[in-house]
């Protein structure tokens, strides 16, 4: 899974593992902060959860059970991530086909570089001095080869990761 330059070091791993615990076992509070930062970059994202019926406004969809459902997933997405860091290859196939899940419901790779904005704003505010540079480039790695296979669903179908 760990393609081209994109490695984690011990360090890294570390890293990340000891603040994805300092973020506690609820993590639905953080996930609900990451995708509010997401759909203040991304307002257009909003579309894309209707559930029953369109939202009018981020606060109706983010409260909602479904979405309160989806935001708990994301964060066992991430879980898993994190547990599984000296054996990410079996995730690959989760993770193409979780790509693309994304796919066929409209989003566009392009999206995945405000969601990993969006992790990076939450780690920050959860984290507070505890975040770091360092631990932000051990994110950064790790959540970029989390998109690269995610993406690759894509180039899978026959599209680019570009549309």
């Amino acid at each position: 899974m760990e393609q081209g330059e994109k490695r984690l070091t011990a360090n890294d791993k570390g890293l990340i593992r000891d603040s994805w615990e300092r973020l506690g076992k609820n993590k639905l509070p953080h996930g609900t902060v990451m995708f509010a930062r997401l759909f203040e970059l991304e307002p257009e994202l909003l579309k894309l959860f209707h559930y029953n019926a369109a939202f009018s406004s981020v606060q109706e969809c983010l409260s909602s059970p479904e979405f309160i459902d989806h935001i708990s997933k994301v964060m066992l997405v991430i879980d898993a991530a994190v547990s599984h860091l000296d054996d990410l290859h079996c995730l690959v196939e989760y993770l193409v086909n979780l790509g693309r899940k994304h796919q066929a419901v409209g989003v566009k790779t392009q999206s995945f570089n405000a969601v990993g904005e969006s992790l990076l704003y939450m780690l920050e505010c959860s984290l507070g001095p505890a975040y770091s540079m360092e631990l932000r480039e051990a994110w950064v790695t790790l959540y970029a080869i989390v998109v690269e296979t995610m993406s690759s669903g894509w180039t899978e179908n026959g599209e680019s990761k570009s549309d």
